[in-house]
């Protein structure tokens, strides 16, 4: 049975989202960033980068990388169609997951993860101040160019939605005003009513 790694409130929700979208068993260990428990030897032996999500598979292999689990996922469960059949919708889907990667979530974690980048903590304190407004520059993007519909590709759900639902989760907390963002809100609602994020909530994952 496959079995993910992750942290509360982490990316890696993304990745049992999209396990439940998809309908494969999966049994989970929760990391405890609290007590840095990702930094700790054990985890380190199953993941030297120290940093959630991580996936070991049913042969033993051990996958990191939200996109990339997620679009192991999709390969495992085709009869789920978490990937457009389309090629350009396929490429919009992965460009949404790209950028959510590469952009929002860095600017998003120059709120706390400052010590990435820089050493003094008046820096750090330079990052936490622009997150509010690079975030709400990413929250705009994501409302423009992300969304096509209910969802990343329309209609119907991807892999691309486990990614982006989970962070959209953080705007509010990174100083946000979700209500500026009204497709975003009610994308998030929508969301929040599928099953597979009801179980996040109930897990108390998110």
């Amino acid at each position: 049975m496959l079995k993910l790694f992750y942290a509360k409130g982490t990316i890696s929700i993304a990745v049992a989202i999209g396990l439940e979208e998809a309908g494969l068993a999966y049994d989970t260990v929760r990391i405890d960033f609290g007590t840095a428990e990702q930094t700790k030897p054990d985890y380190l032996a199953i993941n030297p980068k120290g940093r959630v999500p991580a996936l070991v598979t049913d042969t033993g292999t051990v996958l990191t990388e939200t996109g990339a689990l997620l679009d192991y996922i999709a390969a495992c469960a085709p009869d789920a169609n978490l990937i457009p059949t389309d090629a350009e919708d396929a490429a919009h889907m992965r460009s949404v997951m790209y950028y959510l990667a590469s952009t929002m979530h860095v600017a998003h974690a120059h709120k706390m993860r400052g010590s990435r980048w820089a050493d003094e903590q008046s820096s750090f304190d330079d990052m936490a101040a622009r997150v509010p407004g690079n975030v709400t520059d990413c929250a705009r993007y994501v409302q423009e160019s992300c969304l096509r519909g209910d969802f990343v590709c329309g209609g119907a759900i991807s892999i691309a939605d486990a990614y982006l639902f989970t962070v959209c989760n953080w705007l509010e907390g990174d100083g946000v005003t979700l209500s500026d963002f009204p497709a975003i809100a009610a994308y998030l609602a929508r969301m929040e009513a599928r099953p597979s994020v009801r179980k996040m909530r109930a897990r108390d994952m998110l």
